[in-house]
């Protein structure tokens, strides 16, 4: 079963994309997520002040700066994994650094 991780996080303390790639936790991480075989895609996002909102109301399109809420914490990220089940998704989610800083929401991928 495929699902998606979503990296959340307060991006005002997030680390530099130096610092992770030297911080061994994400190396822990991602090696353990290889070695399982698990790893379909994911990326990191970019700070919401470089979002985009759409929306349609009465046929009109509406764009607006940022993101979609206000809230300190936002996805700042996705990894999509394929898993045998949930129980096999949540351990690979309470591995990934940022569960036990932000949180890290598991969602299944509609097939």
């Amino acid at each position: 079963m495929k699902y998606v991780l979503l990296i959340c996080d307060d991006e005002t303390v997030s680390p530099s994309m130096e610092e992770i790639a030297a911080d061994p936790a994400y190396r822990a991480y991602g090696a353990e997520v290889e070695r399982r075989g698990a790893v379909l895609g994911g990326a990191r996002l970019r700070p919401v002040a470089d979002a985009t909102t759409v929306r349609v109301r009465d046929g009109e399109t509406l764009v607006s700066d940022g993101p979609f809420a206000e809230t300190k914490d936002f996805v700042g990220g996705i990894d999509i994994i394929e898993c045998a089940d949930l129980d096999e998704a949540i351990a690979i989610a309470a591995r990934h650094p940022y569960a036990s800083r932000g949180c890290v929401e598991v969602r299944p991928v509609w097939e």
